[in-house]
């Protein structure tokens, strides 16, 4: 047994309990703040990070838990960490705001830079996706099996590309006219690294900002997919590797076989 596989049931508890405190703001007439960054933030956000800060820390003692909602700590701190929890409690406050159900709640375990175990929660649909490197990937829908998930290789003809619901992009309508004839699949949030380990999607390029808890938990599922997460080089995500907690320009693919790196603007 791998050693992440016991933390697995009580990460799933973690998540569920935060997506139910978001749920009943979600049923609420909420009130929308903005951060020092203008990124929008809600009771919800807090009430999720409350409850994993709370409860996180206990699992692995002395490991470190940075959350979105916690600040960040200094570099000459953090980049000290080799293992470290990376939490966003709610990815696509955007999605939430427009009550579309397309966010999540967002557990990753980063070690050497890699995400080794992650825990992805869509509190509107009762699904929860987990999985890692060595771990494989799983979906469960509530009141229902845990099923196992994969990438779809080789990827469909026509491809099918996730793309935000959010954020448009020039670079990423570059992309798709270098990529040729494709189908859409709209998404908001981390769902779309899980559409695309659910082997639903062949390639999502995201070519604007992100985060690093943006991408962690959902990087990991990927990966326990069978799938990859690289920057525009082809070199695989990385966290906590620089100061700057911003991700480069990254794909996530199923289908290793076709360069998609390729289709990016030189």
């Amino acid at each position: 047994m791998n050693e992440l596989t016991p933390l697995i049931p009580t990460l799933l508890e973690i998540v569920r309990d935060a997506g139910k405190a978001i749920m009943e703001v979600y049923g609420s007439d909420f009130d929308v703040q903005s951060k020092e960054d203008k990124s929008p933030v809600t009771a919800a956000d807090m009430a999720a990070h409350r409850i994993i800060a709370a409860r996180l820390p206990g699992l692995l003692p002395g490991v470190p838990v940075l959350s979105e909602e916690s600040g960040l700590p200094d570099f000459s701190e953090r980049g000290k960490w080799k293992r470290y929890w990376l939490v966003d409690p709610l990815d696509g406050t955007k999605e939430f705001i427009k009550r579309n159900g397309e966010f999540t709640v967002n557990i990753a375990l980063i070690d050497n830079h890699t995400p080794i175990l992650g825990v992805v929660g869509v509190p509107a649909q009762q699904i929860e996706f987990h999985g890692g490197p060595g771990l494989g990937a799983f979906r469960c829908q509530a009141g229902g099996p845990t099923t196992p998930i994969s990438v779809c290789k080789p990827a469909r003809n026509p491809v099918r590309v996730v793309g935000s619901r959010s954020h448009a992009s020039e670079a990423v309508s570059a992309y798709l006219g270098r990529l040729g004839e494709h189908e859409m699949v709209p998404m908001g949030s981390s769902l779309k690294l899980c559409v695309i380990a659910e082997g639903k999607a062949d390639i999502y390029p995201r070519l604007g900002p992100t985060s690093e808890w943006d991408t962690a938990a959902a990087h990991a599922v990927v990966l326990g997919a069978g799938g990859q997460v690289v920057d525009c080089d082809g070199n695989p995500l990385q966290y906590n590797a620089e100061e700057d907690i911003l991700n480069p320009w990254f794909l996530v693919y199923g289908d290793g076989d076709r360069d998609w790196t390729g289709y990016v603007a030189p």
